[in-house]
């Protein structure tokens, strides 16, 4: 998804053992492990004359994850790849050296009603030695992704490792991607369960963490994977993170690279349509 909207910044505070702020990237805190970018989608309805349709844009460096709560979306890029993005599967589409793709309301979708969405568009900056990798897309289904119930808290592994569990969703850094639901009030701990630094994004009801209440719309950052909060009832958690990466990361617009040089290169060949479009695509979203 274009960076152009969508992104909710927030200035950060310190609370102690945690950042709070409100997705990334925030000023004391470009990226928490490989995740240098996260829009949150809605929630919001589509229709019967509003809709979703992102237009032609490119990508370097990176891998998009499209994770949605409500709703779906239609992915095209110009790897070739079309697929009806659903409620709870996992879209990655990795750039590489350059993609271009698409992000519409499908057609099925736009019959007069009216339709919620609501979901998460992620960034994830590619290893250094893997930026120019060939671009690929892949499709996982909910069914596919590990889920398991503890102390009344539904957890699904959405990408990566964690927990003693791998998800099938390819990525190619060691990150985790977890999706927390509570029934009931209930202590969580990272220790052992996940590996670097860790983003915990509320998306419904609250935490306590450091004798605080954080409510929806707001995301606190580990400062280690060593750390421990509590659920509140009926509470929808987005957890995140992995192993930082040596390199600084440098993005703008639509690219992310360990080169400046590279987003340089990649700014000049989308002025001049040097990217490889989208099939059954029209249409050119300005640098």
């Amino acid at each position: 998804m274009s960076n152009s909207r969508l992104i909710i910044e927030q200035r950060s505070r310190d609370i102690g053992d945690f950042l709070v702020g409100r997705l990334i990237p925030f000023r004391k805190k470009r990226m928490i492990g490989p995740f240098c970018f996260i829009d949150h989608i809605g929630p919001t309805i589509v229709g019967p004359t509003k809709f979703m349709d992102i237009g032609q844009h490119p990508h370097i460096g990176l891998t998009t994850l499209t994770y949605l709560l409500k709703g779906e979306i239609t992915h095209r890029d110009s790897t070739g790849a079309v697929e009806i993005i659903k409620s709870g599967d996992v879209g990655l589409m990795t750039s590489g050296k350059g993609v271009v793709h698409t992000e519409r309301t499908p057609e099925h979708l736009r019959d007069g009603g009216m339709y919620k969405i609501h979901g998460f568009q992620i960034w994830i900056a590619l290893p250094k030695e893997l930026e120019e990798m060939v671009p690929n897309f892949s499709y996982t289904e909910k069914s596919k992704l590990p889920f398991w119930v503890s102390d009344g808290v539904e957890y699904t592994l959405i990408a990566g490792k964690g927990y003693g569990k791998v998800s099938p969703a390819p990525v190619y850094s060691h990150l985790f991607m977890l999706q927390m639901i509570s029934k009931e009030k209930s202590k969580v701990s990272t220790l052992e369960n996940l590996e670097g630094e860790i983003g915990i994004y509320i998306v419904e009801g609250y935490i306590e963490a450091c004798d605080e209440k954080i409510e929806s719309g707001k995301m606190l950052v580990s400062k280690n994977d060593k750390c421990s909060f509590t659920i509140g009832q009926n509470s929808l958690l987005l957890v995140f993170g992995g192993k930082a990466f040596e390199e600084r990361r440098f993005i703008d617009w639509n690219f992310v690279s360990s080169s400046k040089k590279k987003i340089k290169k990649a700014k000049q060949q989308w002025i001049n349509k040097e990217f490889k479009m989208v099939p059954g695509e029209s249409g050119y979203i300005e640098l």
